[in-house]
């Protein structure tokens, strides 16, 4: 990742926490929010995040996972019967009226479990793959610690009060993030927004899902020690982002609050994105004439005999080199530090390499380098490298994927080729 885009990520997501209104929530002690792009890991908005909190409901997220594990390892199928017990039947509301020796398939417990948020179902679940809630909960706790969840202690399946039973805003979004990455076969049960058990038809807590621009779920939960909390799975354009949102003073206040955090963060990648595209568009670009002469002079300078595409099956087409506006001030030193180790090849380098282009900086050959490493499989355990050249325009850093074979070399420019992206393979030496 570059420089300029890391800059970019970390100044969007401060904009985000400075300017973001917390909805009043500076006063309410219960309050923590925090929102995460869950493909890149970058933290969009957070506010109290570690602090540690009641998890209310969002505990039958863990008791979800703890499910799907069961059915993964071949311990529960999806139409097994659970049987409720005395206990399970006592559970306070919200549950869903089950009675003593009643017995509910494990598919129906995942319903109502999100959607119902039935405690009578979650003690029931704990009791069929443990024995019992207790062990349930000290499983359920193992598993989250390896999972991540730091600041988490669970000490029933249903999230009824205990205060003992903590967690974070952080550890529920890293929660969420372990069930899509997990078991992305379950997932679309978190997008019901109804389930129909016993002749009756329940509407989903979540009233985000169905209602807010890619929203499929996750959970929501209150009890009086917690507040109204929520964790909210979202995807737009590509970006899923996961945000939470705990201690609301209302369910409304809540939900409104979550939307906002979406949609504020999903507006700050989309700035990003922007930003990034105008600035590939205002790249100057080389007139044809001055682009060749480039071009030959970069392969005099290796000895090759005229510039080729490899692995194309149609005619070859003229080599691209990229440039950018990054030019070093006249009179100024050479550069120093990490740009100084790749000055040039290693004397007891004699394997082949790819080019990929030529900077005028090696921050940027190797961001280049970083940006289109997953295009070709050929470039597993591939060095990268950003290798000083003096040009007659001036010091140049070409791109490199070194340490290849002949063949490792040309079945990568093969698939650079194959999508547009500017590649010759260097022989050894050169």
């Amino acid at each position: 990742m570059s420089i300029l885009r890391v800059l970019i990520i970390a100044l969007s997501a401060s904009l985000l926490a400075l300017t973001l209104p917390v909805a009043g929530a500076t006063a309410n002690e219960r309050y923590a929010a925090f929102v995460v792009d869950q493909g890149t890991g970058v933290v969009m908005h957070s506010r109290r995040s570690e602090a540690q909190r009641h998890p209310a409901s969002l505990t039958k997220m863990m008791t979800l996972y703890m499910i799907f594990e069961a059915i993964e390892l071949g311990e529960i199928g999806l139409q097994d019967q659970i049987r409720v017990s005395a206990r399970a039947a006592a559970a306070p509301p919200s549950h869903l009226g089950l009675r003593t020796g009643d017995a509910i398939t494990v598919e129906d417990a995942i319903l109502a479990l999100i959607v119902k948020s039935a405690n009578d179902v979650a003690l029931a679940v704990g009791e069929r793959l443990a024995g019992g809630e207790a062990r349930f909960a000290e499983a359920m706790t193992q598993r989250a610690t390896g999972l991540g969840l730091e600041n988490t202690v669970f000490r029933n399946a249903s999230g009824l009060p205990d205060a003992r039973q903590v967690t974070s805003a952080r550890d529920m979004a890293r929660l969420a993030i372990a069930l899509h990455r997990d078991y992305p076969q379950y997932f679309a049960y978190f997008n019901a927004d109804s389930f129909t058990y016993g002749g009756q038809t329940y509407r989903n807590h979540n009233s985000l899902v169905g209602r807010v621009d890619g929203v499929d779920g996750l959970k929501t939960g209150y009890i009086r020690a917690s507040g109204f909390n929520i964790v909210v799975s979202a995807e737009r354009h590509g970006h899923r982002l996961i945000a939470v949102v705990m201690g609301g003073p209302t369910a409304q206040a809540r939900d409104a609050h979550a939307e906002e955090l979406l949609d504020a963060a999903f507006g700050s990648l989309a700035r990003r994105q922007e930003t990034q595209l105008f600035a590939e568009l205002s790249s100057p670009r080389l007139n044809p004439v001055r682009e060749q002469r480039l071009i030959a002079h970069d392969f005099a300078a290796l000895g090759v005999a005229a510039p080729t595409e490899m692995g194309s099956a149609e005619a070859n087409q003229p080599l691209r080199i990229e440039l950018t506006d990054e030019l070093r001030e006249p009179g100024t030193a050479p550069m120093q530090g990490a740009e100084a180790e790749d000055a040039g090849p290693p004397a007891s380098f004699t394997v082949w390499s790819v080019q990929v282009g030529a900077y005028h900086s090696a921050d940027q050959a190797r961001a280049r380098l970083s940006r289109i490493a997953h295009v070709s499989t050929a470039l597993d355990g591939a060095q990268q490298a950003a290798r000083r050249v003096e040009t007659d325009n001036g010091v140049l850093w070409r791109a490199r994927f070194e340490a290849l074979s002949a063949s490792q070399a040309d079945a990568a420019c093969a698939d650079f080729s194959a999508q547009g992206e500017p590649c010759f393979t260097v022989a050894p030496g050169r």
